[in-house]
């Protein structure tokens, strides 16, 4: 019974332990979108609503993302705002990944971000992987 007993305990401290590692990794995120709400820093727009959801797991980078944005949209002005209306609004037959990437990965939520903020972000990611910039 005893027995019984500790590893009970022990379990129910190894589930709060894990509880409260995403509780503060939750409020990490939200501080973070927070910070990037009141625009302290431009870069922490994309780098804190952008990078966190397409850093683990996915097999199309960033990079990846934007070059088939660019391939379907070729130019600037449509990129970006194809872009800010899908994250707007997003919907499996306005994306323009896969199937099969939908299949496992769906739809991305509607951004929370304001229509400031999401340009911001937009701009930063057009910066960090347009081409031509880097053509020199």
């Amino acid at each position: 019974m005893k027995i019984v007993k500790v590893i009970l305990i022990i379990g129910v401290l190894f589930s709060l332990s894990i509880a409260e590692e995403e509780l503060s990794e939750r409020r990490e995120r939200n501080i973070t979108i927070l910070t990037n709400s009141n625009d302290l820093e431009e870069t922490n727009i994309y780098e804190g609503n952008c990078i966190p959801c397409h850093k683990y797991g996915m097999p199309t980078t960033l990079e990846g993302m934007f070059m088939k944005y660019l391939k379907a949209y070729s130019g600037e002005i449509s990129v970006k705002s194809t872009l800010k209306q899908f994250l707007k609004k997003p919907t499996k037959e306005d994306s323009i990944m896969s199937s099969l990437f939908l299949d496992r990965f769906s739809v991305k939520d509607k951004s929370l971000l304001s229509d400031e903020d999401l340009t911001k972000a937009i701009d930063i990611y057009w910066d960090l992987y347009n081409v031509r910039n880097k053509l020199k």
